[in-house]
């Protein structure tokens, strides 16, 4: 859904301020929804933040452009990504067929100058079209920790709370 759980949230903005200690980063959001990454990291040194958003109406009922410095409107899984530090892969690897959220994942790798963050449901989570956003639906709803340790090449760290998972692959 354009909002999701918090769970790992704080983790992953915790990484992004160590990540932002040296210099400050730029982000990379693919699927913004509501914006959620973009109002967490707010007071880090971000020097830019980009999301990638498929669904046009959520730019505009969920205000994207008041909280990003550049909304891209697409697929990201056709789309060039723009140059940044950090990718954000925030609940969206579920919306696609596993071999989509691999080649997306591979995507973000090559993109990130630092590092790459994917947050997941870790349960069994099914989920159909929201306010009209045939996009919303999980394409993979069983995803799990060891299935996404496995799949996703790279990952270093990870935390997992009851429903969701966060991973973190550095790339520099």
């Amino acid at each position: 859904m354009p909002m999701s759980s918090s769970e790992g949230k704080d983790w992953i903005r915790e990484r992004i301020a160590v990540l932002a200690v040296e210099r400050p980063v730029t982000v990379l959001d693919i699927g913004p929804g509501v914006g959620t990454y973009a109002k967490l990291l707010a007071g880090l040194p971000v020097g830019r933040v980009t999301g990638i958003e498929i669904y046009e109406p959520y730019v505009h009922t969920y205000r994207l452009r008041e909280y990003y410095d550049e909304i891209i409107l697409g697929d990201a899984r056709t789309l060039a990504f723009p140059e940044a530090d950090v990718v954000i892969l925030g609940d969206v690897a579920e919306h696609m067929t596993e071999d989509e959220a691999l080649g997306l994942w591979a995507k973000a790798r090559a993109a990130a100058a630092r590092a790459v963050y994917l947050s997941i449901p870790v349960v069994h989570y099914p989920q159909d079209e929201i306010e009209g956003n045939p996009h919303e639906v999980h394409v993979v709803d069983d995803w799990n920790h060891e299935r996404v340790l496995k799949a996703f090449e790279g990952i270093g760290e990870s935390w997992t709370g009851t429903e969701v998972g966060v991973y973190e692959c550095l790339t520099a």
